[in-house]
């Protein structure tokens, strides 16, 4: 991507696909609000960052909405602008039946998954209108888009994400703003650290899991001025997962 007078906000951004976005990014010229609720995590980023570009982090819990608008004035106050916004951060679940799901998990996940990408919209998109406009990428999954067995509330909402980020699009396309949702299959992130990542990989038609770096560059396309005639659209990154 060319080297602009650009400005990000990253959420989810101490590890994984957020981390790998905001490497990419930095590289790329812009200037990046971090935001995570990993302190220690996110301050080894900035650290990383602020070598090569302007960095600022707010440690917070996306399911706050006061935190999220907090987070937008502090990017005001810094930069004047929001032009990307990667609303990243999510959760997944324990596998189970839905009637062996409590319902605090089931409200967990909804908040988090699908309430903080409201609240971050919400209030990314008038400093993007005063901007002229702004990509937004929302992270979804390949299950915003099939199903698979024992993971109801994380399917149904990353099947929010998926629906949210369409209407959005809808409602500010001609406003310069495009919105657009990512469907990463098993990517090689902390939130898999706990599964064999060979019974994962063989789900998989390539053979293998998917890297950080793949879905950082697919984000950092779908934010660029190649993009600017993509808007809700639904980006599969899952090694043909989803097609069999």
């Amino acid at each position: 991507m060319t080297k602009l007078n650009k400005v990000a906000m990253i959420t989810g951004a101490a590890s994984g696909i957020g981390r790998e976005v905001a490497v990419r990014l930095a590289k790329d010229g812009c200037k990046i609000c971090l935001v995570d609720i990993n302190e220690v995590l996110l301050k080894e980023l900035e650290s990383e960052l602020s070598k090569v570009t302007q960095v600022i982090i707010n440690v917070g819990d996306v399911t706050d909405a006061n935190f999220i608008k907090n987070t937008i004035q502090q990017i005001d106050e810094s930069f004047g602008q929001l032009d990307f916004a990667l609303n990243n951060a999510g959760v997944t679940t324990a596998a189970n039946p839905v009637a062996d799901i409590a319902i605090e998990e089931w409200h967990k996940i909804m908040n988090i998954n699908v309430n903080s990408l409201y609240y971050c919209m919400h209030y990314q998109i008038p400093l993007m209108l005063k901007s002229k406009g702004g990509s937004i990428v929302n992270m979804s999954s390949m299950l915003g888009l099939i199903a698979t067995k024992n993971r109801a509330p994380y399917v149904t909402s990353k099947h929010a994400v998926t629906g949210m980020s369409k209407a959005v699009a809808l409602d500010y396309a001609d406003q310069n703003i495009r919105v657009n949702s990512v469907h990463p299959g098993y990517i090689e992130t902390p939130l898999i650290a706990h599964i064999d990542h060979d019974f994962l990989a063989a789900k998989h038609p390539v053979g293998r899991l998917g890297k950080a770096e793949e879905v950082a560059a697919l984000v950092s396309f779908l934010f660029s001025g190649e993009a600017q005639f993509i808007t809700g659209s639904q980006y599969v990154i899952d090694g043909g997962y989803s097609i069999q």
